[in-house]
């Protein structure tokens, strides 16, 4: 199960990528908008600046804005950033786990598919396909 860290950590970056103006974006404006404790908020930014996916910069005029262009980041990476594997099992999430029954496992196989169709769906989508294209005025003819 993904979460409120990870969910959080995507619907950061994508109020970033919403409303990307060049500048900072406040920290405070972000929690407002997505109604999520700012104090909570500050935990998961802190990560996603360590990880070099957002920078940050305190002060007046300071706060967060995107590092890459939203299609440049992977949804599975956000993911596996905040909540770790995304493995369903022990043997598949840690390459050096070593498991006695991996050669007769007759659950591996399935294991092994779902885990592949975990990966390749949450690293087939990015940022810029979460993000709702701006909704166009209706043009009323009079």
């Amino acid at each position: 199960m993904i979460s409120t860290r990870g969910r959080y950590a995507l619907r950061v970056l994508i109020d970033l990528a919403q409303n990307d103006n060049g500048s900072y974006i406040p920290l405070k404006d972000i929690a407002e908008r997505q109604e999520i404790s700012k104090k909570y908020l500050e935990i998961i930014v802190k990560d996603l600046v360590t990880h070099k996916l957002l920078h940050g910069a305190s002060g007046k005029g300071g706060g967060y804005k995107l590092v890459r262009k939203p299609e440049e980041y992977k949804v599975g990476e956000i993911l596996e950033l905040m909540e770790g594997t995304l493995s369903p099992v022990a043997c598949l999430a840690d390459p050096e786990y070593q498991c006695t029954r991996k050669k007769k496992c007759e659950t591996l196989p399935m294991w092994t598919e779902f885990d592949t169709m975990v990966h390749d769906f949450f690293y087939g989508k990015t940022l810029a396909d979460l993000i709702e294209p701006p909704k166009k005025k209706s043009s009323k003819t009079k």
